[in-house]
């Protein structure tokens, strides 16, 4: 499992809640504005008994920061959805007797785990936060600049001169959550992810039989034997195309590329199994081809609707190369053997 299990355990409920009231927000872009940094002084050690004395003017201080920080107990990017414009200060002029100018203050920003950071216009990404209490800096401040006492020389022992500071930055940034969990559920709408993810753990996401019943991920954590758990995710379904960004696309397919294992699950009456495995490994692999290299486990859903013949019927059309199992959630059949396969690949 992947080294964030832990950490998304500890406030579980506050992510149901969160879910629940439709507060998931994993894309926001805000304009990042910097401190300036401060002037350096051009100051002189001069008083009457020292008429000529020498430079002694002080740095500025550095404009403020822009910085993100991890925090394993906030799962959605919903603070930041409505603060489009995030400023920082700018950094104090240095003055005499070599004192420099106070910093700007950092402005540091609260992010789920799992956030990565890019530029609004280029795509460029440039980190991700994985970690708790995990530090960086997103945009930085301008450089104070240096006082005359370092112009000082043994050709120019007055400088009337010191650098001024170092403008602040302006970038328009982009902020998009990955969730984290060690099972994702890949699959159609109506395929029936919601309902086993309430079943086999305390989430409660919204049922209905029709399409997008789901519109944002919601997690629940797995008991299993002996005390084990390990957090299972219900993603918005695929539709043929997404990797286009049609439907959820984009918005739900970088959410997979978090899970450590992928279930899909097919319904039972689809027309052509084979073939529903096949569009569904089709999205991934055009969106993200690695992700095709995460174990996979086919669950074929509401098996509760046919008999043992037909179960039978049906193996010989169950795709190969991938562990199959025909489950049923409302009748909570082959949920535990779905269990140990899962915990199986998740320790594999």
């Amino acid at each position: 499992m992947h080294k964030w299990s832990g950490s998304l355990r500890c406030s579980t409920f506050q992510f149901y809640n969160t879910m629940a009231d439709q507060n998931f927000v994993d894309y926001v872009k805000i304009c990042c504005r910097t401190g300036a940094g401060g002037a350096g002084s051009a100051h002189f050690a001069r008083s009457r008994i020292d008429p000529q004395g020498g430079p002694d003017g002080g740095d500025g201080g550095r404009g403020g920061h822009i910085i993100l920080k991890g925090n394993r107990n906030v799962w959605t990017l919903l603070p930041l959805k409505f603060r489009k414009h995030v400023i920082a200060t700018a950094g104090q002029n240095g003055s005499e007797n070599q004192r420099s100018g106070a910093n700007g203050k950092d402005i540091i920003l609260d992010v789920p785990l799992g956030t990565i950071a890019k530029d609004a216009e280029t795509g460029e990404v440039h980190f991700e936060i994985t970690e708790h209490e995990e530090e960086i800096i997103l945009v930085e401040g301008g450089r104070g600049g240096r006082g005359n006492v370092h112009f000082k020389s043994p050709t120019n022992r007055s400088p009337r001169y010191a650098q001024p500071g170092e403008q602040g930055k302006e970038e328009w940034k982009i902020l998009e959550l990955k969730v984290l969990a060690d099972v994702g559920l890949v699959g159609f709408p109506n395929a029936g992810k919601s309902t086993l993810l309430s079943v086999i753990t305390a989430a409660k996401p919204k049922i209905g039989a029709y399409a997008f019943t789901t519109i944002v991920p919601n997690l629940g954590i797995v008991k299993y034997r002996d005390a084990h758990s390990f957090i299972m995710a219900d993603i918005p379904g695929i539709i043929e195309k997404a990797h286009e960004g049609k439907g959820l696309g984009h918005r739900f397919l970088r959410h997979i590329e978090r899970n450590s294992v992928l279930l899909f699950m097919i319904p039972c009456d689809s027309d052509d199994i084979k073939k529903e495995y096949a569009i569904l490994k089709n999205e991934l692999a055009m969106y993200n081809s690695e992700l095709l290299d995460k174990p996979h486990i086919l669950a074929i859903t509401k098996c509760d609707q046919i008999d043992e013949e037909l179960k039978a019927l049906l193996e010989n059309e169950l795709p190969e190369g991938i562990p199959a199992l025909f489950i049923s959630s409302v009748a909570q059949q082959g949920l535990t053997e779905l269990k140990d396969l899962l915990w199986s690949k998740l320790n594999n």
